[in-house]
């Protein structure tokens, strides 16, 4: 599983990096977090708000920081 966390680096995209890093460990599943800055990638994905979570290619969720729980979701599906 590819988890990208698309964001400049602000600090709303540093939390969400944090929580979905706490997520992946409690959920005990497998993943590559890489973060995103490049705007141009950000953009390739359709996003013009960070932070923005996008898990095997698929956004998740854009504009706001999700919580631990919606990420968990996500990755156990």
């Amino acid at each position: 599983m590819k988890i990208e966390i698309l964001g400049s680096g602000c600090a709303k995209c540093n939390k969400t990096k944090k929580f979905v890093e706490e997520a992946v460990a409690q959920a005990g599943v497998d993943a590559e977090i890489v973060k995103v800055e490049d705007m141009d990638d950000i953009i390739a994905y359709g996003v013009l708000i960070t932070p923005a979570v996008v898990v095997d290619g698929d956004v998740k969720i854009v504009g706001r920081v999700p919580k631990v729980d919606e990420i968990i979701e996500w990755i156990t599906q």
